[in-house]
Formats: structure tokens, C-alpha cells, sequence
């Protein structure tokens, strides 16, 4: 399903960045006073009422700065507003309305999309003082004090009730596999030699593909559709590049939205670099199925077990991990991509009896006692499995705090060993005593 996106747009200073915190559950802008600390386009996901959406922060608009960012941060805020399906529009109630505010304004009436209006800092939520920004036609404003949480509920509401009017275009019923990674690692390449033809853009210019694309294949008889990606680089190499800042933001709903991920790397490289391993937490942390896809293995003869001990190091935290050394170039080890996504996938829609989930869960306990604190020990009385992608078990024990993630790690392995879950994580759900 797609996730509405939602960007927060105004001038510096107003709020943004707080108000981005607050509707996420913790805090991933930086807040500060000093106009402009927001550059790039920051993202996370928010849910309200039932609706999922991806919220975008940006920076600060103003065409006074003598910021030499400024250009910067008016071309990613231009983006993410081009690409948005709700814009916040977040003005100052206790400065009002300003030239500034009135040239954003102009902008967002030529973006034809939905606006919400909101006007922050009114700390004793004094309704009146939002009159003024009528003058903006952008329709009502609604009143916030983002510091004292008030308000909240309405803006979210108003912004939910949008996502009606968002087209989600054509159903796709294939199983969606998206391929992700930093520029110029092979990601077209490879999807050109799997579907035998030149469909996606292939060059030597890292950042080439800008946006996703879906490309529908039959694999062994079924339907697939492949989602070439535009690479992903730290965020100070994206500051001042806006495409490609929005790049960013679209492969991260790729990644949401796939049903399997090919995470692809550069074999040519002795090892992992930083930006390979975070994209790797990003599809772990989405819950993802996947295949770790190492590309140009043609170039020099290395050891594939070396390679294999730094993945295992490197990936620590996804054990579960399946790799396949290829190279698009020659075509060499391709014709088992798939067959590795298609068992990451099957695995992780997998259903399995309650019995045979409390059999395990009973050996492993049997073998490593729950962990205790104090006179109480943690006992477990069952395991059920509640939902697939990924599979996720609920564990019902007298107390929830007493299972610590050591011993939730434990479980993990000794369920892997029991049972195929290659390639796919998998999610525990601690329910203590009385807990629904």
C-alpha cells in the first residue's frame, strides 16, 4: 500500500522541526533557535486514526538569508513540495503574517495540492490571532501550540482527510521486488540482464536513476515486478543535490512498499562501506525480506568465504542474511537472484502451527532457563503466531519486563535452527500478565 507523504513547509524558525518530532514519537530533526540548523529534507513515518504516511521535514524558507545554503534548502523544499500529496504550511502567530510567509504562500497556490494551514507558537491558544491568515487564502487556519501539544489532534485530522482524494493507482498483485543500494553499485544493470532487455538507464555517472521504477517480469512462471531505485548516499553528500535528496525519500518507500528487497553491493571493494551497512539496517528495520546481491565479482579473483566472514561482522545484526555473488557485466551467477528472493519471500510469509512453536519454545527453555531479577523469574507460559512479513510470534509470559533482548536473541537462533526462516527477519511481541 502506498504511504500518503506529507510535507512540512514554511519559513525559518516556526516550528517545523518540532512539530516533525512530535508527531513521529521522538526526536530525529534538530531543534534549535538559529534559523536554518534544517537543510535537508529529514523523513520518518507517522500514523493517525488508522492512516500510515511518510512525513517530511525541510528547511527554513527565506529569501532574505544571506545563508549560503539557502538556494539549497529552497530546491530540496521545492521537492519535497512538488512530490508531496498534504503540505503543512507552518506559520508564526505571535510574528504574523510576513512577506515571507506570503511567498511561500504563492508557491504552494501554484502547487495545486492540499495545504493545511497552521499557525504555532499560540501558547495560550489564543484562536483570534489566527484571523490574519486568512489573508493567505489557504483556507482555515489551525491554531497550535506544538510546545504544549495542543492542537495536535485537529492539524492531524485535517491532514488525514486528504489521503481520500490520493489516487493509488494500479493494484499490482505480482510480488514486488525492489533493488536497492548506493549509486552505481550495478542496480540497472542487473535488472537488465534478468529481464534480457535494455529497460532501465545504464551509465557510468553515479545517481543516474532519480525516481523508482516498476518493471513487470514472469520469473519460473510467475509474475514478478522489479523496483529499480536511485542509489542512496550519506546525507552530507545529498545536502546539495536535491534530486537526488529525493531520491532518497523514494527508495525509502520502495523499500516500505516491496515485498522482497535485493540489497546490492559492490564486490569489487574489500568490504562493506558504512553507507552499505546502513542500507541494509534500513530493510532489516522495515521488517523486509531479502537477498544480499554482491555485483561485479568479474573484476578480481577473491575469496568468496573472506568476504563472507566480513558480511557476517558487518551484518551482525541480520544473521539471517542469504548472499549471491554475480556480475552483470559477464551474466555469470544470475540465474539464481530470484530463486534466493522468491525463498527469502516464502519464508517470510510463512505460517506456522502454535504446536509446533511451543514444542521448540519448551526445548529451548528447558535448555537456557528465562532470565530472573530478584526472587522472580520470567516463565513463559505459550507462543502463538500472530502475523506474517515478517513472521512475528507473541510470547505470553507473567511478566514482560523480565525477558531481556539477550535472551529474545536466544530464542531467535534456536527458532532459526528449527525451522527454514532464511532470509527474512522475524519479530517477537513480549505480553505480560493481563496485557491484551
Amino acid at each position: 500500500m502506498y504511504k500518503p507523504i506529507v510535507a512540512i513547509v514554511g519559513r525559518p524558525n516556526v516550528g517545523k522541526s518540532t512539530f516533525f518530532n512530535k508527531i513521529c514519537g521522538k526526536r530525529i530533526s534538530i531543534v534549535d533557535d538559529t534559523p536554518g540548523v534544517t537543510r535537508d529534507r529529514i523523513y520518518a513515518d507517522g500514523e493517525w486514526s488508522g492512516h500510515a504516511f511518510t512525513l517530511v521535514d525541510t528547511g527554513g524558507l527565506d529569501s532574505t538569508s544571506k545563508d549560503e545554503f539557502q538556494n539549497d534548502i529552497k530546491k530540496q523544499a521545492q521537492i519535497a513540495i512538488e512530490e508531496a500529496d498534504v503540505i503543512v504550511f507552518m506559520v508564526d502567530g505571535r510574528v504574523g503574517v510576513t512577506a515571507n510567509d506570503e511567498e511561500v504562500a504563492a508557491i504552494l497556490h501554484r502547487s495545486k495540492k492540499p495545504i493545511v494551514l497552521v499557525v504555532n507558537k499560540l501558547d495560550r491558544f489564543e484562536i483570534e490571532n489566527t484571523y490574519d491568515f486568512y489573508s493567505l487564502a489557504l483556507g482555515h487556519p489551525y491554531p497550535l501550540s506544538v510546545m504544549q501539544s495542543k492542537g495536535i489532534g485537529d492539524i492531524l485530522d485535517a491532514i488525514v482527510s486528504n489521503f481520500d482524494q490520493i489516487g493509488e493507482g494500479e493494484e499490482i498483485n505480482a510480488c514486488k521486488v525492489a533493488l536497492v543500494g548506493r549509486p552505481n553499485v550495478g542496480k540497472s544493470s542487473l535488472i537488465n540482464r534478468l529481464i534480457g532487455k535494455e529497460r532501465v538507464v545504464v551509465s557510468e555517472i553515479a545517481g543516474t536513476t532519480r525516481d523508482s521504477v516498476l518493471i513487470p517480469f514472469k520469473y519460473d512462471k510467475k509474475e514478478y515486478a522489479l523496483i529499480d531505485t536511485a542509489g542512496l548516499r550519506r546525507s552530507r553528500s545529498v545536502e546539495k543535490q536535491s534530486i537526488e535528496g529525493y531520491s532518497v525519500l523514494r527508495t525509502m518507500s520502495a523499500i516500505n512498499d516491496a515485498d522482497v528487497v535485493l540489497i546490492v553491493v559492490d564486490g569489487s571493494c574489500e568490504k562493506l562501506t558504512e553507507q552499505d551497512v546502513r542500507i541494509a539496517g534500513y530493510v532489516h528495520e522495515a521488517g523486509k525480506p531479502s537477498v544480499i546481491v554482491v555485483n561485479k565479482w568479474d573484476i578480481k579473483s577473491k575469496s568468496k568465504e573472506r568476504f563472507e566472514k566480513t558480511l557476517k561482522i558487518d551484518l551482525s545484526f541480520m544473521s539471517y542474511f542469504q548472499t549471491i555473488y554475480v556480475s552483470a557485466m559477464t551474466g555469470s551467477g544470475l540465474g539464481q537472484i530470484m530463486e534466493l528472493a522468491q525463498i527469502s519471500y516464502e519464508n517470510s510469509s510463512k505460517r506456522i502451527t502454535t504446536g509446533l512453536l511451543n514444542n521448540i519454545l519448551q526445548d529451548a527453555v528447558l535448555n537456557f532457563e528465562p532470565p530472573s531479577k530478584g526472587t522472580t523469574r520470567a516463565k513463559i507460559k505459550y507462543i502463538t503466531q500472530s502475523s506474517v512479513c515478517p513472521p512475528t510470534f507473541v510470547l505470553f509470559v507473567n511478566d514482560a519486563n523480565l525477558i531481556t533482548p539477550s535472551y529474545e536473541r536466544y530464542l531467535e537462533n534456536r527458532f532459526r535452527e528449527r525451522m527454514d526462516l532464511r532470509g527474512t527477519p522475524i519479530k517477537f511481541i513480549i505480553k505480560g500478565k493481563g496485557e491484551e
